[in-house]
């Protein structure tokens, strides 16, 4: 298992993340295969990013034992979640024809073949908020093809929302949700940043931002309806920590692959190149944190994926959907490899820890006194 989770040089990582243990939720490091308690240093993996400068050593204490068999959360608890949409070109595409097809997925298909000649190259190379992305948007209006998605695409604004509620993202090895109203529907496989109060970037980690086609399609106002339900935004499984050996060159850089393995044997397979993202990620942390916006407790930010899958899997014309019991594998290879398996949102266990709890549970096992969190 822990082969199956951690980077491909994990022996040179600073990997730290948070699991259950008897106590409570506790973060750890991640050190020859075994999870070294952090909590002496912080309660909270959010005070730990706020009481470090980043790159700075971690001085875990005792050993809580392998990571196989380990109950592995999500590895954020009092950031933000944040979630940067449309930042490539093929989702942009996307985003568009489902919002010209009103979600409806037997329409996707004529409508892409409508505009991607049209507009896809173009697209490709033009930089967001530049002067071509000006004049293209001049020509688009004239030939109607401008679009809401296309304006955070290629515009000056970047789009940035909130994608789930503080503590309540899933793990590695957790269900994730889609709900049962929802017939078209796909993972979106994502580097996720992790930044602290200040908009420094401490380091990164892997996504599934869970999304709802045909809902969001129906209206952008459904945003909310399509992205924040019940156990669907996954992270983890750790959080790599920025250093000599792992950069943000490595961020921009990387390779995520996706793989769907349905219960029926389907087979599912994607990429998404981060080289092809069309605004960088200190570009998308600086739009998302500043004097308009703070956030006390750090925030994890969602780069977006190039991630659409269009080939049929039942119904010609239908595209790609989930189905229950879709395990869903998003990987890199320095981030190592977030897996979950795909249920309606009402099956998933119900999230109830929040954020009253973790302040309870810190507070009875003595991690808030000031002693605890020097």
């Amino acid at each position: 298992m822990a082969d199956d989770l951690l980077p491909i040089d994990g022996d040179a990582a600073t990997l730290i993340g948070r699991i259950l243990t008897d106590n409570g939720p506790t973060p750890v490091l991640v050190r020859d295969g075994q999870l070294l308690d952090l909590s002496s240093m912080a309660p909270t993996v959010s005070d730990l990013l706020e009481t470090i400068e980043p790159g700075a050593p971690l001085h875990p204490g005792k050993s809580l034992g392998a990571i196989d068999g380990a109950t592995l959360l999500s590895p954020i608890d009092l950031q933000c979640i944040k979630a940067s949409g449309v930042t490539f070109a093929v989702s942009a595409l996307e985003r568009v024809i489902e919002e010209r097809a009103r979600g409806n997925a037997a329409q996707a298909n004529a409508i892409r073949a409508q505009i991607q000649t049209r507009i896809g190259a173009d697209l490709r190379a033009v930089k967001p908020g530049s002067a071509e992305a000006a004049k293209l948007k001049a020509v688009l209006i004239a030939d109607g093809l401008w679009s809401q998605y296309l304006e955070v695409a290629i515009g000056p604004d970047a789009e940035i929302f909130t994608k789930s509620p503080v503590l309540s993202s899933v793990g590695t090895g957790a269900d994730v949700g889609v709900r049962a109203d929802s017939a078209w529907n796909n993972p979106e496989p994502e580097i996720v940043m992790i930044v602290d109060s200040k908009g420094r970037a401490h380091g990164a980690t892997l996504g599934n931002d869970v999304n709802l086609r045909d809902i969001e399609g129906r209206s952008a106002l459904l945003l909310g309806k399509a992205k924040d339900n019940n156990a669907s935004c996954a992270i983890g499984p750790f959080i790599r920590l920025f250093d000599d050996r792992f950069t943000l060159d490595d961020v921009r850089s990387a390779e995520i692959s996706l793989t769907i393995d349905g219960p029926e044997g389907y087979r599912l397979t994607g990429s998404s190149n981060m080289s092809l993202i069309s605004r960088d990620p200190l570009d998308l942390i600086a739009q998302a944190i500043g004097r308009d916006h703070q956030f006390p407790d750090g925030f994890a930010l969602f780069l977006g994926t190039m991630f659409a899958p269009v080939e049929d899997r039942d119904t010609p014309g239908q595209g790609f959907t989930h189905k229950i019991g879709d395990i869903v594998r998003v990987s890199t290879p320095k981030l190592g490899t977030l897996t979950n398996r795909v249920v309606h949102c009402d099956a998933a266990p119900p999230w109830t820890f929040g954020i009253r709890a973790l302040m309870r549970n810190l507070a009875a096992r003595g991690l808030l006194s000031e002693s605890a969190s020097a």
